[in-house]
């Protein structure tokens, strides 16, 4: 299984990396092994449903981690400090989420979310992978960040993917979109997230709100984050034909045509996507 031999790679990595001896030999070999990229590679495949197989890599993984801690924090290096140490804690809170995952599955996730006095970073992953495995009977635990001011940006951001699995809610995204509109700090971050799972939700609840956005959305070079272009492709979508809009008021409508559809595909391609956020 590639997902148990990109843990196995990662535990490689992780063990050359505690075999340095100092922390100059230790950056040398964290840049050799490209061990950012084998870690999120490793980790985000660790999170699905039938990882139960994965628990193994996942328990060397995690060991290994644990000893990394230990070691850099012993390192009298402000790079070191500054820097690895806070990246290799969200591995390691990532590994042991995945790793309850594997073991106890959907009902150790929402052991894992409901502690509060576990790390944030691990209450996150678990939230995480609860998110991307979209349980049935999980909707009141995702409505619940969407609906209260002020919860975790993170756990929300997640919880707004995964609204997309849960078909009949989409009013509670629009009501999310409203509140944090004013707010260009959230609306940057939530905002694309909330109009993906309103698109793949495609009910009849979000389309004064694309239509809004027609004239009042802002505007981006990518697709992902261009609410007006997201609003275009949703209201051709529901009535065949291309709407007014503030980004397209003089263009060749040949050359809109072929941007939306070059938008839709992308969409399309993207719909199952849910992506992580670093937490602080």
């Amino acid at each position: 299984m590639e997902s148990s031999r990109r843990l196995y790679r990662f535990a490689g990595a992780l063990e050359g990396l505690l075999a340095a001896p100092d922390a100059e030999a230790f950056e040398r070999a964290w840049a050799t092994a490209h061990v950012d990229r084998l870690a999120w590679e490793a980790l985000g495949g660790a999170r699905r449903a039938d990882s139960g197989p994965l628990e193994p890599a996942l328990d060397q993984v995690d060991r290994r981690l644990l000893a990394m801690l230990q070691r850099c924090r012993a390192f009298p290096d402000p790079h070191v400090v500054t820097f690895r140490v806070p990246e290799l804690e969200r591995w390691q809170h990532a590994a042991a989420a995945a790793l309850v995952g594997a073991r106890w599955g959907v009902a150790g996730l929402r052991t894992v979310i409901a502690d509060t006095g576990a790390p944030l970073g691990r209450r996150y992953f678990a939230f995480l992978a609860l998110a991307e495995r979209h349980p049935e009977g999980a909707w009141p635990l995702f409505e619940r960040y969407l609906v209260t001011p002020g919860a975790h940006h993170a756990f929300v951001a997640a919880a707004v993917e995964a609204a997309r699995y849960y078909p009949g809610h989409a009013d509670v995204l629009v009501r999310l979109f409203e509140r944090i509109r004013g707010d260009q700090l959230l609306r940057r971050f939530l905002g694309p997230k909330i109009l993906e799972s309103l698109y793949v939700l495609s009910e009849e609840c979000s389309l004064p709100l694309f239509e809004e956005l027609l004239v009042a959305g802002h505007t981006d070079p990518d697709v992902d984050r261009c609410e007006v272009t997201r609003a275009l492709v949703v209201l051709r979508r529901a009535t065949g034909r291309v709407a007014q809009s503030s980004k397209f008021a003089d263009g060749d409508e040949a050359a809109v045509v072929r941007s939306l559809d070059d938008a839709e595909r992308r969409f399309e391609a993207t719909r199952d996507r849910i992506v992580p956020v670093v937490v602080i």
